[in-house]
């Protein structure tokens, strides 16, 4: 019983999941009325929402359990593991949205870069002037998202071998083998070759893998429970997923709501839990377990998540676009470049943070006005 209270969430993922697979078809065509549709986009929100914040719960368990990096990287990849779902589910239903991988890449880079980061920074910097993180952790993972970044958001509009801002099947097929192959690198230096990278300077030696205890108001117990658990939260994500696309899309198509703006409410539903987590770790002066949840969330989506579309994309013969016009270009080229600033010095304070929430705040304007 005690299980149960505590996974309550558990049960609305399931009765929801059960009822839109059961009468989902006629409540998801009756979006044009304004009242039912703002409705149904709650209720899938919030019951998806709930699931990735238990998802979260488990994944820092297992974190907890593992130690880092492993920990971390099993929470990074859980995370990113709903976006593809969700990608996937939105490009694929009704008129679908080529331009939803880059949007909601784009909308990962703003949210955690300045959004997530400045938060972190600046509730950090408040609480404890300065805080440290291991530098060459925080390089390394930038010295991947910089060409991944570039490469997938900006090159696409200077090619020539396909119309638009798109690349051609060889120039698809290199960037998808170039990100996976990129990405598999990284972790192996993660996990294995360079694993004091991503540990704070301050432990000399790995923390003790903690027993069941309290974290975070929570137990952490075995791992197997807890990934038991999260693959049960995860598994109806994949209807939910496809059940929310529909209002995503209808939004977006009929009601002319700013395409850019399905991508950001993708990325912000996914990203939430995590943001919660890392805010929590730099308030606790944890900085680098901020810094690698952060920067690892990035660095995965990019790598992973524009691969998944551009499959996606091969397999649905749907031509996926990539390149971001000038003005977002212009904006993830000076996030980059104060990102790199930010992580230029061991040390963190609260004007850094500021800095990083003012451009996520440009960019939210941007979306609705440019």
């Amino acid at each position: 019983m005690p299980v149960l209270r505590r996974e309550w969430a558990l049960g609305v993922n399931l009765v929801t999941t059960a009822l839109f697979i059961g009468f989902g078809p006629g409540w998801l065509a009756g979006l044009s009325n304004p009242a039912w549709f703002t409705f149904v986009l709650l209720w899938l929100f919030g019951a998806i929402l709930l699931s990735a914040l238990a998802v979260v719960r488990h994944a820092e368990s297992v974190a907890v359990k593992l130690g880092e990096p492993l920990g971390t990287l099993a929470l990074t990849l859980s995370v990113i593991g709903i976006e593809v779902m969700m990608i996937g589910a939105v490009m694929s239903t009704g008129q679908g949205n080529s331009a939803l991988a880059r949007d909601a890449m784009f909308a990962v880079v703003m949210i955690v870069l300045n959004g997530m980061v400045g938060l972190s920074l600046l509730l950090g910097g408040l609480r404890y002037h300065e805080q440290t993180y291991n530098l060459q952790g925080a390089n390394a993972f930038l010295a991947v998202i910089v060409p991944l970044a570039v490469l997938g958001l900006v090159l696409p509009n200077l090619t020539v071998s396909s119309p638009g801002p798109t690349f051609s099947p060889l120039q698809a097929t290199f960037l998808i083998l170039m990100s996976v192959g990129l990405y598999g690198v990284f972790l192996a230096m993660q996990t294995w070759r360079h694993r004091d990278y991503f540990v704070a300077p301050s432990s000399a030696e790995p923390a003790e893998r903690p027993g069941p205890e309290a974290h975070a108001g929570h137990e952490v117990r075995s791992v197997a429970y807890h990934t038991s658990l999260l693959l049960a939260y995860l598994l109806p994500l994949v209807i939910l997923s496809k059940q929310i696309a529909v209002p995503i899309n209808f939004g977006i198509h009929v009601l002319h709501a700013p395409p850019a703006l399905g991508g950001f409410l993708v990325s912000a539903l996914v990203l939430f839990p995590e943001s919660v987590s890392a805010a929590r770790a730099a308030l606790a002066n944890q900085l680098q377990r901020s810094v690698n949840l952060l920067l690892g969330s990035v660095l995965a989506s990019i790598s992973l998540t524009i691969p998944a579309a551009l499959t996606i994309g091969f397999m649905m013969d749907q031509t996926i676009i990539l390149g971001l016009d000038a003005v977002d270009t212009t904006l993830l080229l000076l996030t980059l470049g104060v990102s790199m600033l930010t992580f230029a010095s061991a040390r963190t304070n609260v004007l850094l943070g500021a800095v990083h929430l003012l451009l996520f705040l440009a960019y939210l304007m941007l979306i609705f006005e440019k």
